[in-house]
């Protein structure tokens, strides 16, 4: 049986923080992260910012989902 860890337990401390900065130098993808989680959220999460009340769309319940509903005992009315 293989006993494959997570982690390599024969690294130096140094050798594994050395690990870790080339990680950080080479991958964009982590360093794009790492802007994204400062920058201001897209859209916007502030209520001032969407002054009007939106309309939900309708819901239509049809036979089958009501059918369904009673037999569970919940009331769709």
């Amino acid at each position: 049986m293989d006993h494959r860890r997570a982690y390599d337990d024969f690294s130096s401390p140094q050798q594994m923080h050395a690990d870790c900065e080339a990680l950080e130098r080479n991958n964009p993808r982590l360093e794009r992260a790492a802007r994204a989680a400062v920058e201001q959220a897209s859209p916007s999460l502030h209520f001032e910012d969407y002054p009007r009340e939106v309309r939900k769309k309708g819901i239509k319940i049809d036979d089958a989902t009501a059918r369904l509903a009673n037999a569970l005992h919940l009331h769709l009315d």
